[in-house]
């Protein structure tokens, strides 16, 4: 049996405007930020958070969430993870977004891929 389904792994948690991260229960609640008290935005298993300073790192994680991709390569074994490939910075989303709009791709795709010209 895999010794990775025992166990409950808690998951991140963003707000956005304050640029913090959680680790909260996956469990379907509500979370809110500790300073604004807005509703943090689920970002998954493997969301690593810029240093707070860091605009460009802050603006490529909202680039994402707000395309609804999530930081995941979790599986519910938990045996199998290897994490998918998101854009650190403004200017990877500002190509990525450029080459999407120029093919006609998803934005959601083209943020989601290594290498923006694979996506057709």
């Amino acid at each position: 049996m895999c010794r990775y389904a025992e166990t409950p792994y808690k998951v991140h948690y963003v707000c956005l405007p304050c640029r913090r991260s959680n680790k909260h229960p996956w469990d379907g609640a509500r979370h809110l930020c500790p300073s604004c008290r807005a509703p943090m935005v689920f970002a998954g298993h493997d969301f690593a958070a810029p240093r707070r300073r860091d605009s460009s790192g802050w603006a490529a994680v909202a680039a994402v969430l707000t395309a609804g991709l999530r930081y995941e390569g979790f599986e519910t074994c938990g045996c199998g993870h290897e994490p998918k490939f998101r854009p650190r910075t403004r200017a990877q989303v500002r190509h990525r977004r450029r080459i999407a709009d120029r093919n006609g791709v998803p934005i959601a795709d083209a943020l989601a891929s290594r290498d923006p010209y694979d996506v057709t």
